[in-house]
């Protein structure tokens, strides 16, 4: 079964993890996990949201210089079977490439993604090990 153009994963991008999990703790019933921050040359951790035990969501904790300037947000990652065709697909539509491919191991690679009105999202291209990818 294809996972192409499903919603794969949501994360919280934040200036302060610690507030966030608070008020995410209680607003949603979240729980979280700690793990490294992959992907970047500023590790940090990143925080997996555990909905009964399951994971729902990532906090993700920017750090300048990289995303200076940028209010805290949500950003979606949406599944594709074959990124490079996708690439080239979003060009020909008049989208852009904001961050080359890179990978993140164990999970695929992903490349950010601007749509025709400026909306950013990752592209994932699942790799065989990810969770779920089957």
């Amino acid at each position: 079964m294809s996972n192409h153009g499903k919603i794969w994963w949501t994360e919280l991008n934040t200036w302060d993890a610690e507030v966030a999990k608070s008020y995410y703790g209680v607003v949603m019933g979240w729980t979280f996990q700690e793990g490294p921050t992959a992907g970047t040359n500023n590790p940090r951790p990143y925080y997996i949201a555990l909905q009964d035990g399951q994971p729902v969501a990532g906090i993700f904790t920017m750090v300048k210089p990289d995303f200076e300037g940028l209010p805290n947000h949500w950003f979606t990652y949406i599944a594709v079977n074959d990124l490079a065709q996708a690439i080239s697909d979003s060009n020909s539509a008049g989208g852009s490439v904001r961050r080359d491919p890179f990978d993140i191991p164990g999970i695929g690679t992903i490349a950010i993604i601007a749509d025709t009105n400026g909306a950013v999202m990752g592209f994932i291209q699942l790799s065989e090990d990810a969770p779920g990818s089957s």
